[in-house]
């Protein structure tokens, strides 16, 4: 998931799966979790964050739900920094996925 010198936060993981686990959420509902320790506002800037970078889809009046991306980022399979689908070292191209080299397959 996570790694260093990402746009994104822990709160952002926490975010996603508590999303993917209710089927959707509310930035209200969000913040009230006891995993998600922030305030109503900073949960706000990084759903639209996460929107913003397709891991979510606005359903307005701050309802979110997690996105196939979503998904793929919590189970390892996305790249959020570089928007690529990660598959066994290739991506779905069929080149390198982010941070290897070509030729490193």
């Amino acid at each position: 998931m996570r790694q260093p010198g990402t746009w994104m936060t822990i709160w952002d993981d926490r975010i996603l799966e508590h999303i993917r686990k209710e089927d959707g959420g509310r930035v209200g509902e969000l913040q009230q979790k006891e995993n998600i320790r922030v305030s109503n506002t900073h949960v706000s800037r990084r759903c639209k964050k996460l929107a913003e970078h397709g891991l979510l889809r606005p359903l307005g009046n701050g309802v979110y739900v997690i996105t196939d991306e979503g998904e793929a980022y919590l189970d390892g399979e996305y790249d959020a920094e570089n928007h690529v689908y990660l598959d066994n070292g290739v991506e779905e191209n069929g080149g390198p996925t982010a941070g290897e080299e070509p030729g490193e397959i």
